[in-house]
């Protein structure tokens, strides 16, 4: 099958749409693929038509976002021209961020100084961009209080800057694909994003929400439904695989741009002397898109900037051990909750091996519970150690998670107790494998090893993204080069305030793969971008003015 690119004079051995006879049959496609809509708004943006390479197609988008969970769908919000003003009548209960945000009531949050009006926050996120959105967005919330936003937000359209975001599923990411039984830990408050509170889109979906915690399911509809409201339709593509992200090369003084590799190093091209000089130009996305038909339709996009989205959901954690590949080994909930509907555990004798004591872990002894299905619970930590995520929840407001910890510490397997009929814990133990006949080798603390026998394990030790289509997977452009990315040891190394990847310019990245995995958090690194690319817009506008034409790489 072809592959569609929107500027294949630089793509490889695929059709060349660089003549001129052929460019209108070329944004044809892209309009037939992409949406009448965004093909329009492309073709007419002088800001498109003034950045380009001299010879490249007119189709080179100004932002392609990677995901579309909350923190994809918050950055289009932005991208699409709404704005926050601080709202007429409102006072922020932090007298110093207030009159910083009365000296300049007048301009958008987006237009402000972002590092003045964040000093001295203080927040559950490292990222200073995003505790200053919380607390405009949910003042005070961490001390328990329920204050409206200080924020409004208007639609300014001639702040609208072309992009596209693109989703292996519909909008809302990897909350459609969560297990549907359980709450949320956050509260459905903070779970929603600007301009729509999730209690008007319950009142308007005749919704009973009857706590504070919400499912997984309501969260994804309300996503869903939030693109939808918010017109954000346009710029959304479902069912689409990137399989590559890299930049392009070519020559300061090379005319014939097609013949450049697109796989050079940029090491080579430091090192390598005697070569004739090469410059970073546009990012390369390529991958495909999935028919309803099941076929995959190829594409090859070309952007000046590129936000990664993709939160932390798409490789769970694994062990590492021998016979962990068993297909009686499973590493999600989903797949879990898939068993006990289709049946498979029902009249099982053997009790269900549950790997893990965070919450996902937590949320399987739930669902086994529930389904009179007996558990067997092995966790590394201490039961009293000060760092499981147990003691940093209210009992009142998180009551099922606290049952699961108060059997965590009671009822734990000791060298002269049998299992319990209904759970059994055994902290401070580690996996060494499985065995094919379906049984787990444990060992303890002080070395004392173990063999049980189970129905089906689960390996519930958290997630990492997968950044493969990334060079080197985007080991690189971690806070530790050369290590994969994870949210919590190793995030994407940016700046603070503008969340562009310190190492890899023109490349922004948001969310979880920066450290921030709560929802009322990520619409900072939103916020951050939008104003980063708006300045750009306005100094590429400046320099069209004055006749000096364009940059490289900037909206």
């Amino acid at each position: 099958m072809p592959v569609w690119c929107c500027r294949c004079s630089l793509a490889g051995p695929v059709r060349n749409y660089s003549s001129p006879e052929t460019e209108g049959q070329l944004l044809n496609s892209f309009v037939q693929y992409f949406g009448d809509s965004l093909g329009r708004k492309i073709k007419r943006m002088p800001l498109i038509e003034e950045t380009v390479l001299p010879g490249d197609s007119l189709l080179t988008l100004p932002v392609v976002i990677i995901g579309n969970g909350p923190s994809g769908i918050c950055l289009s919000y932005l991208l699409s021209g709404y704005r926050p003003y601080l709202s007429p009548e409102a006072v922020h209960p932090n007298p110093i961020l207030h009159t910083k945000l009365e000296e300049a009531r007048h301009l958008s949050i987006v237009d402000q100084d972002l590092e003045y009006l964040s000093e001295g926050l203080e927040g559950r996120s490292s990222n200073p961009v995003a505790v200053l959105f919380d607390t405009l967005l949910h003042p005070d919330a961490d001390f328990g209080y329920d204050y409206p936003p200080v924020l409004h937000w208007k639609l300014e359209q001639h702040n609208y800057i072309p992009h596209i975001v693109l989703g292996k599923g519909p909008p809302g990411g990897a909350w459609h694909s969560m297990e549907g039984s359980m709450l949320t830990i956050s509260f459905g408050d903070w779970m929603e994003l600007p301009g729509l509170t999730f209690k008007e889109w319950a009142a308007s979906k005749r919704r009973n929400i009857k706590s504070d915690r919400v499912m997984p399911e309501e969260i994804a509809c309300y996503y869903k439904h939030y693109v939808k409201v918010m017109g954000l339709q346009k710029n959304f593509r479902d069912n689409v695989y990137i399989t590559s992200v890299s930049r392009l090369y070519r020559g300061e003084d090379d005319e014939d741009r097609s013949q450049l590799s697109e796989d050079i190093s940029t090491q080579h091209l430091e090192m390598e002397d005697g070569q004739k000089s090469l410059i970073k130009r546009n990012w390369e996305v390529r991958g495909y898109q999935r028919a309803t038909d099941g076929s995959h339709v190829p594409f090859c996009l070309f952007a000046e900037n590129v936000a990664l989205a993709t939160g932390s959901f798409d490789s769970p954690g694994r062990l590492q051990v021998e016979g962990e590949d068993f297909p009686f080994v499973l590493h999600s909930m989903s797949d879990f909750g898939a068993a006990i509907s289709k049946g498979k555990l029902r009249g099982k004798a053997d009790p269900v091996l549950i790997v893990g004591a965070g919450l996902t872990a937590a949320d399987a002894v739930l669902c086994a519970y529930n389904n009179n299905i007996p558990v067997i619970h092995v966790f590394r930590r201490r039961v009293t150690d000060t760092s499981l995520i147990f003691k940093q929840l209210p009992k009142k407001l998180y009551p099922e998670y606290h049952k699961v910890y108060h059997m965590m510490c009671t009822q734990s397997h000791t060298v002269d107790s049998n299992l319990h009929s209904a759970y059994t814990s055994f902290p401070e133990h580690n996996v060494l494998s499985f065995k094919p006949e379906m049984k787990c080798v444990l060992q303890s603390a002080s070395g004392l090893k173990k063999i049980l026998k189970f129905s089906v394990a689960l390996v519930l030790i958290g997630s990492h993204p997968n950044l493969f289509f990334l060079k080197d997977q985007g080991h690189s452009i971690g806070h530790h080069s050369n290590q994969p990315i994870t949210c919590k040891g190793n995030p994407i190394e940016i700046d603070p305030y503008t969340y562009e990847c310190t190492k890899e310019a023109n490349l922004f990245a948001l969310g979880p793969l920066v450290g921030d995995n709560f929802v009322r958090f990520l619409k900072g690194g939103a916020l951050g971008i939008a104003r980063c690319l708006a300045i750009r817009q306005k100094k590429k506008h400046e320099l069209i003015e004055s006749g000096d034409g364009g940059g490289d790489g900037v909206p």
